[in-house]
């Protein structure tokens, strides 16, 4: 997904945990395996590696506890049948948020938005859009309760 060039930017780090996470996604692979070959692979400055598997880490460790909030936000589509992009994109995004990276919450949103519109289907955008709105929305109110 990544060029060869320098990868500098938290958007180019991203793109390289979304394809670490479909990777382990669709077929199995070890996540922490493809993440030190995709680092090696790809000339990633120290800052953005640290970023990198900062999110790979905190995906890994709190998959469940993601995946239930992603089902609680999308009900209607089940893990098991939405789309790979799609799953892995909100897993990253909220992971970000609940992980109190320096990102502000809107900022991560519009990067997982971009995400979706770079690498899934037509409607991944919206759909990203809408589940990590109702999640940014309910986290606002149970802060102001």
């Amino acid at each position: 997904m990544v060029g060869k060039g320098l990868v500098t930017s938290r958007r180019e780090t991203r793109v390289i945990v979304l394809q670490i996470l479909c990777e382990s996604d669709i077929v199995a692979h070890e996540a922490t395996s493809v993440l030190h070959r995709i680092m090696t692979e790809n000339d990633v400055t120290p800052k953005a590696s640290e970023f990198a598997t900062y999110l790979v880490s905190n995906v890994l460790v709190n998959r469940n506890e993601l995946d239930k909030i992603i089902t609680a936000y999308a009900p209607s589509w089940p893990l098991s049948q939405m789309a790979i992009v799609d799953r892995n994109v909100l897993r990253m995004a909220i992971a970000e948020i609940e992980g109190g990276v320096d990102s502000p919450p809107g900022a991560i949103v519009n990067e997982a938005v971009e995400l979706a519109k770079a690498f899934g289907a037509e409607g991944s955008p919206g759909f990203v859009n809408g589940v990590l709105g109702s999640f940014l929305n309910s986290q606002n109110t149970e802060i102001e309760a």
